[in-house]
């Protein structure tokens, strides 16, 4: 999925390079600056993100939703008047079905993480406006928080000991957190996102009843979460 994102952000600026060039020689005077065209840039990434190995689409979804319906208004298609009457039920209608159906998707790893959030250790770790790397080489590994907050965290559990199943509680605003893990453990993700999203690259491994389980509850709002 990461490939094919990478793919359509190429088009995407293969395309806007080609029409610049058409302008640029007088072949044609193609005219991207249209009513409403800043909506492509909430359109765009959305769009583009629903193909990536996000586990929680509702926030490409609402981008989407919301652009389209601002473009469309901009075009003289649609009242502000009534955009405005529409867009909030509109949206509280995709996050209830986001809801119902991630809820019966992820119940049961929604009840393990519930279980382990008394379990897990108070270890908290912030970057804000910077970046850690944190390493649990050869430590027993009980869980943490990570928070990155415009800024970056990179949290290593390749060599740490985990003796049980643990919980990370990770947070992405504006900023970006990157969990490593052995193939030695399994990785179960639930993950609520806004403008920004949850990778797991993990999870195309063969799930295994015999291994340990490293939980991750993911809040990505204008930045990421990924586990590797």
């Amino acid at each position: 999925m990461k490939k094919t994102t990478s793919i359509l952000w190429g088009c995407v600026l293969v395309a806007l390079g080609v029409i610049l060039g058409i302008n640029a020689l007088g072949i044609a005077q193609i005219n991207i600056f249209f009513p409403g065209w800043w909506t492509l840039f909430i359109i765009v990434p959305c769009a583009i993100s629903l193909f990536g190995n996000d586990t929680d689409k509702t926030g490409d979804l609402i981008g989407i939703l919301i652009g389209v319906c601002l473009l469309l208004a901009c075009q003289g298609a649609i009242a502000f008047s009534v955009l405005w009457k529409l867009l909030v039920p509109a949206i509280l209608i995709i996050i209830g079905l986001s809801i119902i159906f991630k809820d019966a998707i992820s119940g049961k790893v929604k009840k393990e993480v519930k279980k382990l959030r008394g379990k897990t250790s108070d270890k908290e770790y912030w970057a804000t406006f910077s970046g850690q790397n944190i390493d649990f080489a050869k430590e027993k590994f009980e869980g943490c928080r990570l928070e990155a907050v415009f800024g970056g965290i990179k949290c290593d559990l390749r060599e740490a000991k985990i003796e049980d199943d643990v919980l990370i509680r990770a947070s992405a605003i504006f900023g970006g957190v990157t969990i490593y893990v052995s193939e030695d453990v399994n990785v179960q993700v639930i993950s609520s996102a806004m403008f920004g999203g949850t990778t797991n690259k993990h999870s195309k491994r063969v799930q295994d009843e015999a291994k340990k389980t490293v939980f991750v509850e993911a809040t990505s709002i204008f930045g990421g979460v990924e586990v590797k």
